[in-house]
């Protein structure tokens, strides 16, 4: 599934091939798209061709190549204008509406809670978060405590040696703000989300994989937002 960025990017390259022949500049597509800086451009063009959308042509320059287009999209479907275009990590229901208070299980009700599985977040390259609001899941009170809940499937192993595995489902207190060393749902620059330790650098933000193969990443506190704090982790072995 491709945020509305890259699906708004991928579109534009597509109709502008089909008008000139000739892909957009970088330039053109920041400003198609109303970012501050070319280096969103880069990220959305490396994610379009991580997911197989597009290939970038060797030893030439703008030189881009539209192999398949969502599959929702028609021949005749033009891009549509920005209406207060919104970032959209989050495809689902997280951050378009509150995340679900945790309720007891009906069937447990002073043991255990029933909390929403909102889609997948990335450990490792980070990718579009939330898909869907899928299922429940119903895990031990004790593991969340108060407050706001939703659970996540990890993708990814850039938190190995922070014992959180690829296939693992962590659980998430919605929480705006944190302190050095959680574990933290980040979303960056309205458009990437991940699953990292969170640090300080003056007045930077590091997003800390706890795995060596991983650089950690730091970036201006504007760019990053908080989405949550990690409470708990559900595995399961086959």
């Amino acid at each position: 599934m491709l945020t509305r960025k890259q699906q708004e990017l991928l579109l534009f390259i597509h109709e502008r091939m089909k008008e000139s022949g000739v892909p957009p500049s970088f330039d053109e597509m920041k400003d198609a798209l109303d970012l501050a800086s070319k280096s969103g451009i880069h990220r959305l063009i490396t994610a379009l061709e991580e997911r197989g959308f597009i290939r970038r042509l060797p030893n030439r320059a703008r030189a881009l190549e539209v192999i398949k287009l969502p599959e929702a999209y028609s021949p005749g479907l033009q891009p549509q204008p920005r209406r207060g275009f919104e970032p959209s990590v989050i495809e689902g229901s997280l951050g378009k509406t509150p995340p679900v208070v945790a309720k007891p299980a009906a069937e447990e009700r002073t043991s255990s809670v029933s909390v929403p599985v909102m889609g997948r977040i990335a450990a490792g390259v980070p990718i579009s978060a939330i898909q869907n609001n899928t299922h429940d899941i119903t895990v031990p009170a004790e593991m969340i405590g108060n407050g706001e809940h939703y659970a996540l499937e990890v993708k990814g192993d850039s938190m190995i040696d922070a014992g959180i595995l690829d296939g693992d489902t962590v659980i998430i207190r919605n929480a705006s703000n944190a302190n050095p060393g959680d574990i933290v749902v980040a979303l960056v620059d309205d458009e990437e989300a991940t699953l990292k330790r969170f640090r300080r650098r003056g007045a930077s933000i590091a997003l800390e994989a706890a795995n060596p193969a991983y650089e950690t990443r730091i970036f201006g506190p504007d760019r990053v937002k908080i989405q949550g704090k990690l409470v708990g982790l559900i595995r399961r072995y086959h």
